[in-house]
């Protein structure tokens, strides 16, 4: 009998352990819950579970809770980086940004007890900026979509380890349009 594979960056379904050792996110802002399929550097799908604990439902909106939209794009771009970030080797001094979004439609509102369905498929991807389309499905109907593009940037060293004293401030990336992915510089 063949040994599990326990390696996150080539497994085909990866628990939220797995995601956890991929993704920075936490509670309350990982909005995954499971990957159900991977291609490499091509095509993710993940299932986000909405429940009425979720933090955003006590402001938005007590009477009518709906999913904010910005968070299901955000849960998209989560996916996206999911799949990226494997194929980053230094992943854990890096982080992937927003860019940009294009083309955002919401088409239903998401409600506590909806499972979502997030499809992701790469567009164009350089060494350190990807453009991703994704849709995200509600028992089989289109909710979101939208066209999302990242950068892979460098982590801010944390503060403990500057227990001397303050480091000097560094300046903030330079973004530089290449195409119509934009990158870090």
């Amino acid at each position: 009998m063949p040994a599990e594979n326990t390696n996150p960056e080539t497994k085909q379904v990866l628990e939220i352990t797995d995601i956890m050792a991929i993704l920075p996110h936490r509670y309350p802002f990982l909005l995954i819950d499971r990957v159900i399929e991977i291609t490499r550097m091509k095509r993710i799908v993940a299932i986000k579970n909405v429940t009425i604990n979720e933090p955003f439902f006590a402001g938005h909106f007590p009477e009518y809770p709906i999913m904010p939209g910005v968070l299901v794009v955000e849960a998209i771009a989560q996916a996206g980086g999911a799949l990226l970030l494997t194929e980053i080797p230094d992943r854990e001094s890096k982080l992937m940004v927003f860019t940009g979004i294009e083309r955002a439609k919401f088409r239903r509102p998401i409600v506590p007890g909806d499972q979502l369905r997030i499809e992701v498929e790469v567009l164009n991807w350089r060494a350190r900026a990807v453009k991703m389309e994704g849709k995200a499905f509600v028992d089989g109907k289109l909710a979101c979509e939208a066209v999302i593009m990242c950068a892979v940037v460098p982590r801010k060293p944390e503060e403990a380890s500057h227990a001397a004293g303050p480091a000097p401030a560094e300046p903030a990336p330079v973004l530089e349009a290449v195409g119509e992915a934009v990158v870090s510089e």
